[in-house]
């Protein structure tokens, strides 16, 4: 069958069909293969055998695909290259392309050769190397899969988007690789992303290329519009998308201007706008003049006025008219006045009132003002209320009083608002007393004194004194004195007594004085007798608890015995355990590993598998999410190993022998083996699908998120898991969280056993390795340093991958190198308590990095201990200390070179929260000063609100203003 024929045909008929894709983004485009609409002239190799050049009229546009299909024709390396490609400012590209790829179950026969996914390759160059090809220039960007199969009568267009960066020369060639499948490529788009010139909060940002890297913004800076200024440059920053993001500062409109279409425009006549803002131009406010355009203010009219204090958006006042209707009542001395407010306020509410004094002792004498001891209530000054009352007036005086009313703009005024009354005094009343003094005192007498009178005791006037104890209110003693002090015998020692004092003149008594306490002083021998009493009251006590806890600490030592004690390490170990039998089988072992894959695999059919998306790649090939169906029975997902094409038979035995480990397993938390594929060209393995992929991952970005509870639950599963293992006498050498996989139920399953052996029968159960690989952040001391494995070294591991979840997928020993790892661990360093990692957790992770492996928990003492912290919630409460100096490897206050951090976005992502770099931004934190003067309110403002995020930057702020030179990640 002509199979050449036969896709031109599938092909333009999918062609046909073809729509256009829009781009609502600002882009540069760098390659455009269906705008081209002429000849490609792209290099195919091998030429003439591989990829076609396919042309058809559309619309009376001549339109042009590549195609290949060569799907039964056994191994196939067929590439298609495009011509020199300008890069101009790109630093990341964009691709997109639309294909088709045909179902190989559709051609007849079946091919078993047949693929359905393609390579994307690239390479850099400064010159142009024409027809000049060579692969091995070449470097993969991505394999492209599609999300839908095109069948015979039913075409499924695809289009797929990957990027490339960093670009730095002048240009580049992209290749597409065919190893065996049945593809349309119908177009490919190559551009690059550019944030468009704007204007926001009145600044120009001019047209920016995009950012190369997708955690990074580039920073823009604008300029303001005309009439437009700003204290602080304005910035906007353009990430890779080609978007505007965390615009920081603004332009604001000039006094008389306010925004209007991106620009400022000057405010119309009868309107005005005072400051520098974004606001809307005011309308003149009452009692002001027609403002022309662009005013800043609204003149006051005439006789109207602005206090100080006044803001420009408030009505123009006048001063008040005088207040109405004095009234006056006079007792002895003393004067009541009382008046109306005016009946004009000037349009204001901050009315009070000013009192002065004069008085006339003879017809003709000129008034003089009233002397200093006439007295005002509340005050002479600022009266808020309409009354007031004047105390120690003289007899036979002519007195006027002038009351004013004033507010906040009558010292602006020339005219006052007075209204006066004149009253005349003929009758007296000794004067009041309105305070008393404590002279001296002892523990039998009390002296007071109050204030004279020089005009009542010259009119022959006497005082009278009132007393009584404080505690007895209707017992009073009266003295009679006609000095202005009294001596008070025969009173009771540490006594507080209360004293009244009035004038008694020749018309009458005058009005009792508020009333005063004073206290006698105490008896001393009493008071040095009580002391003697509580000092030795003290000491018996004191003698008392001494021996109490003497007899304690004595009785408790008897009850203590060596053999009670037990250290923490006990806990963990019974030296009763029995070694358990070996299940084990090492494939490794057997002549013939088929015989291996045989007995401890089931072998499936490749009918009954369907692959439908690349979800990853192995060591061996790539990993496919699909489809299990056998007859009579419900689908279900897997994940689908495969091997590359070109494998070795060496390569082969290594990828069929996990299967034969996996085979041998059956436990809830080790990932289940399906089956394989194995009398197929193309090997596969098929496990059960989990929904969440790895563990690190999964936990990355979820700090908070998932409660200590849950994650403890995440290890006592992995711990099940590894304690099935170890029963087995199986060592996994390779436990860390990126191979343990979580599905949607959140439960964790141990998988990869790529690196896994099987113990041997010596005493220890150790196996030596002849080469290979290393996790070295995850493998204990031993096992680096003499390539011994055991179940200790796997629980060495596991205290790693507790650390790993703890920390919510945290890299273990941050950035450290792997030798300077080796010399920490080896200098007894160990890696500290993740945030809020409870204590009881980071306490067996410590003792699963005991040096001497001997003394290490074993798996079912870490799965029993796991069980009890699950059964009491509580016991998770009290968390480790956290030294973010150390847990955060800032080291916290510096780069990676020991300087100062350079920006914001700098130090979030060392601790990573770089998610918050937008709120910091956005809110004016612009600078490591500013960080370092934070408080936890100001953080929560920003907008950190999750309580493990607050307190890592917290912690790291903490750190920031301690640390004073570079830290070692050693300083523990």
């Amino acid at each position: 069958m002509d199979f050449r024929a036969n896709r031109r045909i599938l092909f333009f008929t999918v062609f046909i069909n073809y729509v256009f894709i829009s781009h609502q983004a600002k882009e540069e485009v760098l390659l455009d293969m269906e705008a081209t609409r002429g000849e490609l002239g792209w290099l195919a190799s091998p030429y003439e055998k591989g990829w076609d050049l396919l042309q058809n009229v559309i619309n009376g546009s001549m339109m042009y695909i590549y195609s290949v299909c060569n799907v039964q024709e056994g191994d196939q390396d067929n590439w298609l290259r495009t011509n020199f490609i300008q890069r101009k400012d790109a630093s990341r590209i964009f691709i997109e392309m639309r294909f088709i790829v045909r179902d190989c179950n559709s051609f007849p026969g079946g091919s078993v050769s047949c693929k359905e996914t393609f390579n994307l390759y690239y390479m850099e160059s400064d010159v142009d190397y024409g027809t000049h090809f060579q692969k091995r220039h070449f470097r993969k960007v991505a394999t492209i899969a599609p999300d839908a199969i095109t069948t015979k009568g039913e075409e499924h267009p695809n289009t797929e988007m990957r990027m490339v960066w960093p670009l730095t020369k002048k240009g580049f060639y992209l290749a597409f690789q065919d190893i065996g499948g049945c593809i349309a490529l119908l177009s490919v788009r190559v551009y690059y992303k550019m944030c468009p010139g704007t204007v926001r909060n009145l600044a120009l940002f001019p047209e920016t290329v995009a950012g190369m890297d997708s955690q990074s913004l580039t920073e823009v800076r604008g300029t303001c519009v005309e009439n437009a200024v700003s204290s602080d440059t304005p910035k906007m920053h353009c990430n890779t998308d080609g978007d505007w993001l965390v615009p920081i500062g603004q332009c604001q409109c000039k006094p008389g201007f306010e925004m209007g279409n991106d620009s400022c425009q000057a405010c119309n006549g009868g309107f005005f706008k005072p400051d520098v803002s974004n606001g809307r131009c005011m309308k003149c406010p009452k009692n002001t003049q027609l403002s022309p355009k662009g005013s800043l203010s609204c003149l006051c009219e005439d006789n109207y006025y602005r206090a100080p204090d006044d803001p420009l958006t408030e009505d123009c006042t006048a001063p008040p008219s005088a207040p109405r209707n004095i009234l006056t009542s006079v007792s002895g001395t003393r004067l009541q006045l009382s008046w109306q407010p005016p009946l004009n306020t000037g349009g204001r509410r901050d009315l009070r009132y000013s009192m002065t004094c004069e008085r006339c002792t003879a017809k003709g004498e000129t008034c003089q003002p009233c002397e200093t001891n006439v007295r005002f209530e509340p005050q002479a000054k600022d009266l808020k209320d309409c009354t007031a009352t004047v105390w120690d007036l003289e007899a036979h005086v002519n007195y006027t009083f002038w009351i004013e009313a004033q507010n906040g703009v009558s010292h602006l005024s020339t005219q006052r608002a007075v209204t006066s009354v004149t009253v005349s005094i003929n009758q007296t009343e000794p004067p009041r007393v309105t305070s008393m003094t404590l002279e001296e005192s002892s523990k039998t007498s009390l002296t007071v004194s109050w204030p004279v009178s020089n005009r009542h005791l010259a009119r022959g006037g006497h005082y009278e004194v009132m007393y009584r104890k404080k505690v007895d209110e209707k017992s009073y003693t009266v003295l009679r004195c006609d000095q202005n002090s009294v001596t008070i015998t025969n009173l009771s020692p540490s006594t507080k007594y209360v004293f009244r004092v009035q004038a008694v003149s020749a018309e009458g008594p005058g009005t009792y004085s508020s009333e005063h306490e004073f206290s006698t002083l105490p008896d001393a021998d009493k008071h040095t007798q009580n002391d003697s009493t509580i000092i030795a009251g003290a000491v018996v006590g004191g003698l008392a608890m001494l021996l109490l806890v003497g007899i304690f600490l004595f009785l408790r030592r008897r009850k203590r015995s060596p053999h009670g004690r037990q250290g923490v390490e006990d806990t963990y170990f019974n030296p009763e355990q029995l070694k358990p039998l070996k299940f084990y089988v090492d494939p490794h072992t057997y002549e013939d590993p088929n015989q291996a894959i045989l007995k401890f695999t089931r072998e499936i059919h490749p009918s009954n598998v369907t692959k439908q998306k690349v979800i990853g790649a192995g060591e061996f090939g790539e990993v496919y999410k699909g489809i299990l169906k056998f007859s009579g029975k419900k689908e279900t997902p897997v994940a689908i190993k495969t091997l590359k094409p070109g494998y070795t038979e060496k390569q082969r035995k290594d990828f069929l022998s996990e299967a034969s480990i996996m085979g041998q397993f059956s436990h809830q938390n080790i990932i289940r083996l399906e089956g394989v594929v194995t009398k197929n060209k193309h090997a596969m393995i098929i496990t059960e699908y989990m929904e969440n992929g790895a563990l690190d991952k999964y936990l990355r970005g979820r700090d908070g998120e998932i409660l200590a509870y849950q994650l403890v639950g995440m290890l006592h599963g992995i711990a099940s898991g590894m304690k099935y293992l170890s029963d087995m006498n199986y060592v996994h050498r390779d436990l860390a969280a990126r191979n343990i996989l979580v599905n949607s139920k959140l439960e964790c399953k141990v998988s990869d056993f790529g690196l896994s052996r099987v113990l041997e029968d010596d005493p220890e159960g150790t196996y030596t390795t002849t080469g290979g690989k290393i996790p070295i952040r995850w493998t204990a001391p031993e096992a680096i340093a003499y390539r011994k494995f055991t179940s200790a070294s796997d629980v060495w591991s596991f205290g790693i991958v507790m650390w790993e979840v703890m920390g919510y997928g945290e890299r273990p020993y941050w950035d450290m190198s792997n030798h300077e790892v080796m010399k920490a661990i080896n200098e007894a360093f160990r890696l500290p308590a993740p945030m809020d990692c409870p204590s009881a957790v980071f306490q067996l992770m410590v003792q699963c990095w005991k040096q001497d492996r001997s003394k290490r928990p074993r798996f079912p003492d870490i799965v029993s201990l796991l069980e009890k912290l699950m059964m009491n919630p509580d016991s998770l409460k009290a968390i480790a200390d956290f030294d973010p100096r150390v847990s955060i490897r800032l080291p916290s206050t510096s780069g990676s070179d020991g300087t100062p951090f350079k920006s914001v976005a700098e130090w979030l992502e060392s601790i990573k929260m770089s998610q918050y770099c937008e709120n910091f931004l956005s809110a004016g934190v612009t600078s490591m000063d500013q960080v370092v003067q934070m408080k936890a309110e100001d953080i929560r403002n920003v907008g950190v609100r999750l309580p493990g995020h607050l307190k890592r930057i917290i912690y790291s702020i903490v750190s920031l203003k301690d640390q004073t030179s570079t830290m070692s990640v050693f300083a523990v």
